[in-house]
């Protein structure tokens, strides 16, 4: 090689080349977003005011929160039907000790947490030990506390709350609706759990594959029975926010918040296969789901085609999901 052929070499070193499907992979979801977030703003004059944006995350945070515990299930490749109805008992549960005079303000808000977490124990033991599929066991779960709902409020919506437990989920703080900061608080405990801890790696090694996991030692009855356990208690705690929203404790409540919740984190980039999924990306596809709904209504679309958007956004992070998986 002679002294030009050296030198130039030296001033142009090779750049390493990064595939562009792996960066559309790894950063897909946060580029969509952008892209939609950029959309709407331009196609609404209101889209970006201060009160619309605070609106879409108040909205969002149910979604959010539900979807947070919904994270754990899918990663470890199993699904939860039964948060929807569990938002709905924990809701009347919560309401019932809420009134005026009644109890401290601690007591509703536990009886709803305690419940979600009870019902997801019994589902993550049922499927752990049972050796049932986890479709089958949470769809039973789902039929059975919606008709507990039903059965414990004779079909009637509980009302007359106490100001402290109507603040939960309609008050503010800084100026800040309170369900974004318990929706903060969701996130923040979620991936602390599932990028920090032994528990987290645990889960991925169960998604990743089940019986390897249980050769090398992970406990999966132990952490099955708590991923559903914690989903389980994500909902209850949902189902508080909601009712203190609403004020009212609905038997009703929380329909198809299971399917946002599972929707939200298929497209935030969480496989149904297990063992890929993050609680960041998971907030994304929440919040993609809620701008999209708020900006759809801003542009006046019927809320029967915001369905159909929304059944193609999940089809359409399936197929992205499995062309993932191509590329690694």
């Amino acid at each position: 090689m002679n002294l030009t052929q050296t030198t130039s070499a030296t001033r142009h070193p090779e750049l390493p080349r990064v595939p562009v499907r792996r960066v559309l992979a790894k950063y897909g979801i946060y580029i969509a977003f952008a892209v939609l977030f950029a959309i709407l703003s331009f196609s609404s004059p209101s889209f970006l005011s201060v009160q619309n944006i605070l609106n879409v995350l108040r909205q969002t945070s149910l979604n959010g929160i539900i979807a947070v515990g919904m994270t754990f299930v899918i990663i470890t490749g199993g699904i939860d039907l039964s948060v929807g109805a569990i938002v709905a008992v924990a809701a009347v549960l919560a309401t019932s000790y809420a009134h005026p005079g009644a109890y401290p303000i601690v007591v509703p808000v536990l009886m709803g947490l305690v419940f979600g977490a009870l019902a997801g124990f019994i589902n993550g033991f049922t499927i752990a030990k049972g050796n049932i599929a986890p479709f089958i066991v949470t769809l039973g779960m789902m039929t059975i506390v919606r008709g507990t709902a039903l059965v414990y409020t004779g079909g009637r919506p509980i009302i007359g709350l106490t100001d402290q437990y109507k603040w939960i989920g309609g008050g503010y703080w800084l100026g800040i609706p309170a369900p974004v900061y318990f929706f903060l608080l969701a996130v923040l405990i979620g991936h602390f759990l599932l990028a920090y801890t032994k528990f987290g790696r645990h889960v991925y090694a169960i998604g990743g594959n089940e019986q390897a996991a249980r050769v090398s030692g992970v406990k999966v009855h132990r952490i099955i029975i708590a991923v559903y356990t914690l989903a389980g208690l994500f909902a209850g705690f949902a189902g508080v926010v909601l009712s203190s929203r609403v004020m009212t404790g609905s038997p009703v409540a929380g329909l198809g918040y299971e399917l946002d919740a599972i929707a939200a984190v298929v497209i935030g980039g969480t496989s149904l296969s297990g063992g890929v999924g993050s609680i960041p990306g998971t907030i994304v596809g929440a919040l993609i789901i809620g701008f999209m709904s708020n900006g759809l209504d801003l542009l006046n679309v019927s809320s029967y085609y915001q369905q159909i958007v929304k059944g193609m956004i999940i089809i359409v992070a399936v197929l992205v999901d499995q062309k993932n998986k191509q590329v690694k």
